[in-house]
């Protein structure tokens, strides 16, 4: 690791913390690279949904990156589905990061668990998870909503030393941490003395962190809209979730520095567990099964029987000679790129629907452009009548998966997910999921309702913004004269703008 900054982040969170987190992973690592910091963390609120982004774009900037996340611990059991006693709260928080390969693959565990046994409002995890899955990770205890700040804020200190307890010896007494936060309230204050007493009686080493939300301090007003908008409030409204303070943002090392200057060993702390971890991925693997064929055929000869049969099957008499060239060019494509096995997995799952009269879709997105795919019966629509390009589909000159976008009736789409994973593996089988944001009209609208604006006045503002696909807010001002005008001329109505075009994307 470089001789760089002694600080790194280690509390974390990205857009990806939906709805919550402001930070986004490119301008988060450009500004870790300014802070010349030797590592940085990623620790979303509950989900791993952000890791291969930040990886990415960490190593392309060659800083390290740790994986991690800020976990949801139920009180008792995670299948009990009740609150901390006497709180509205329902859960503890607690920061885990991966140490290695295989505390990456407890921390997937404990998440995936999260959502599948333990989800109640949160996804949440409880000490019997803990205790299974603790190999490789490094805990902190969090923020003011982490077990053992609850119940230092409530001067419940024998309970706050029992909890140390429990995580020092599950994890180790060089991989438990009691994390000290200053974001400029007073409560933490209070807590981060009774943690630096907890620190010496216990002998556990101290963290300094600053549970970063968003990436400037004049983002803060911007991220307030956000809580808004995730809890359906406006900021008039009382008694609603905000975080009171302006400091939740990325500090420098300096700044940090000089929050801590009566602790550091909290700040060189930081320094010691970044050394500690190193989650390496292997990125763009193949792992498509193989497709088997009884009768010992390989998967090339299997397609090509099943493509020729196919083509006379759909057109019958009709076969010529610019039908038979196409599919033969396809065909000694896929064989080249090694994609027979997949078009054969994606004809067997259709087949297994379509026995069992569970709809599938005509086919559509360049997939359609495949003569093979209409053969096979995948898709519906014959390329060669509608002159559809293959190499929309599969190009030799550019090498990326080929990707069939298929619909199944989603009643009993279900049936087939699991119809693959038991034939080929579950190792073989992943569901991907896909993000909305929030676009330009989306944004106004949003932000102009937490905001407090009547339907009508956000109304009149959104419709302005030009009717063009993915057009920004930035373009929208220098295409719309009247949107320029009234963002000039109105202080409410450019602070509304301002705030989302920090949001929108």
């Amino acid at each position: 690791m470089h001789q760089q900054s002694d600080y790194v982040p280690l509390h974390l969170h990205t857009e990806y913390s939906l709805l919550d987190g402001a930070i986004r992973i490119n301008e988060l690592i450009k500004k870790a690279s300014l802070y010349k910091m030797p590592a940085i963390s990623i620790t979303d609120h509950g989900n791993l949904f952000g890791v291969i982004e930040f990886y990415k774009a960490a190593l392309d900037a060659e800083i390290q990156p740790i994986i991690g996340c800020e976990v949801y611990v139920a009180p008792s059991s995670r299948f009990e589905k009740k609150q901390i006693q006497g709180t509205d709260e329902g859960t503890y928080h607690l920061i885990l990061l991966a140490k290695d390969n295989k505390g990456y693959k407890n921390l997937v565990n404990l998440v995936t668990r999260a959502y599948t046994e333990g989800f109640y409002y949160k996804p949440r995890i409880d000490r019997d998870l803990l205790i299974k899955y603790n190999e490789g990770l490094i805990c902190l205890t969090s923020c003011l909503k982490g077990e053992i700040p609850f119940f230092l804020q409530r001067g419940m200190i024998e309970k706050a030393r029992s909890s140390a307890d429990f995580y020092r010896e599950l994890f180790g007494f060089e991989n438990f941490y009691l994390e000290v936060q200053d974001n400029g309230l007073p409560e933490q204050a209070e807590v981060n003395k009774k943690l630096v007493d907890l620190s010496k009686e216990l002998n556990v080493g101290l963290v300094a962190t600053n549970d970063c939300h968003y990436l400037m301090r004049e983002d803060a007003r911007a991220h307030d809209i956000l809580l808004c908008i995730q809890t359906n409030k406006t900021v008039a409204d009382k008694d609603r979730m905000c975080f009171n303070s302006d400091e939740f943002y990325f500090k420098s090392p300096e700044e940090m520095k000089e929050a801590f200057k009566e602790l550091p060993e909290a700040i060189i702390n930081t320094r010691k567990i970044a050394e500690k971890c190193n989650v390496r991925f292997e990125m763009n693997l193949n792992l498509l099964p193989v497709y088997e064929i009884s009768d010992g055929r390989t998967p090339d000869e299997f397609l090509e029987k099943l493509a020729m049969d196919g083509l006379y099957r759909r057109l019958g008499d009709k076969v010529n000679r610019v039908y038979k060239d196409r599919l033969i060019r396809e065909l000694n494509v896929i064989k080249e790129m090694g994609y027979s096995s997949y078009f054969l997995i994606v004809w067997d799952f259709i087949s297994f629907a379509k026995r069992n009269n569970i709809p599938v879709g005509p086919g559509r997105g360049s997939a359609a452009g495949s003569l093979v795919s209409y053969c096979l019966g995948i898709t519906d629509i014959d390329p060669v009548k509608y002159n559809l390009l293959f190499e929309r589909f599969l190009n030799p000159e550019r090498v990326s998966m080929p990707d069939i976008d298929v619909d199944f009736c989603k009643v009993r789409r279900a049936e087939v997910i699991n119809y693959v994973a038991e034939k080929y593996g579950k190792e073989h089988v992943a569901q991907i999921i896909t993000f909305g944001t929030m676009a330009a009209r989306a944004a106004i609208r949003d932000v102009g309702r937490a905001l407090g604006f009547s339907y009508g006045e956000v109304d009149k503002i959104a419709k302005l913004i030009p009717n063009a696909h993915n057009i920004t807010i930035e373009d929208s001002l220098n295409l719309e004269p009247r949107l320029m005008d009234i963002y000039k001329t109105s202080p409410r109505i450019k602070e509304l703008i301002d705030i989302a075009r920090r949001l929108e994307g």
